[in-house]
């Protein structure tokens, strides 16, 4: 990204909630503590977030009518440490998953999509793996989203594992693609906590460039 880019991108600075979208984020927030109220009670360990796993399988070369969201399937949702281990516990490694499949891991109430209201001003780091590794990379990715450890966590919307033929494809999305400093620390977080080394590349894309090209991972305008 260019100066010029770059200064757009931070004149914007971080966008400010329309009243709705900060009534509905107070509803959650108070939802969210009366569940971690009710599990504590429970005996058992709440999570900040409750998350659900979706999963996209599309066969090669074949065209259908059926749309991208018609194909997300809700595998599991799970609100605790024990109700995440029991899912992730029983879920295919990726290594024994066919291509092309993406699999989702999202803040309940946010769905997959570049168009949900969650994620339609935001963007995505994408850090593209040889298959040998990915598995781990996800694991470790899956672990920070859930224990709620990357920094600026209420700025994540969730994370997407894309199996492909020649590599594997992790990215993570974020709300808000003009907040530069929040998209920045998000990076060096994601690279902290998967312990990256300096030889991989990570990328940026705004969901809006991919509803304009209709592609998830090209055409990415940030590096680094």
């Amino acid at each position: 990204m260019d100066s010029a880019d770059k200064k757009d991108v931070e004149s914007k600075g971080p966008a400010v909630p329309p009243p709705a979208a900060a009534a509905d984020a107070a509803g959650i927030e108070v939802e969210d503590r009366e569940r971690q109220a009710r599990e504590l009670k429970a005996g058992l360990h709440p999570l900040k977030h409750k998350f659900v796993f979706w999963y996209t399988r599309r066969t090669p070369g074949v065209r259908t009518q059926i749309s991208y969201e018609d194909n997300i399937k809700k595998i599991v949702e799970f609100s605790t440490v024990e109700g995440f281990w029991v899912c992730y516990c029983h879920l295919a490694r990726p290594s024994s998953l066919p291509s092309p499949t993406d699999l989702h891991l999202f803040k309940e109430g946010i769905r997959p999509l570049w168009e949900d209201a969650a994620n339609c001003n935001g963007g995505k780091w994408i850090i593209r793996f040889k298959k040998a590794v990915s598995g781990r990379f996800w694991e470790d990715l899956v672990l920070a989203l859930v224990g709620d450890q990357l920094d600026y966590g209420d700025d994540v919307c969730g994370a997407v594992l894309s199996i492909r033929f020649n590599e594997d494809i992790l990215s993570v999305w974020n709300r808000n693609a003009s907040d530069h400093q929040a998209v920045m620390a998000l990076r060096d977080s994601i690279k902290r906590h998967l312990k990256l080394p300096h030889s991989y590349l990570m990328e940026y894309k705004a969901h809006d460039a991919s509803l304009r090209d209709n592609s998830s991972y090209r055409n990415t305008w940030l590096r680094g």
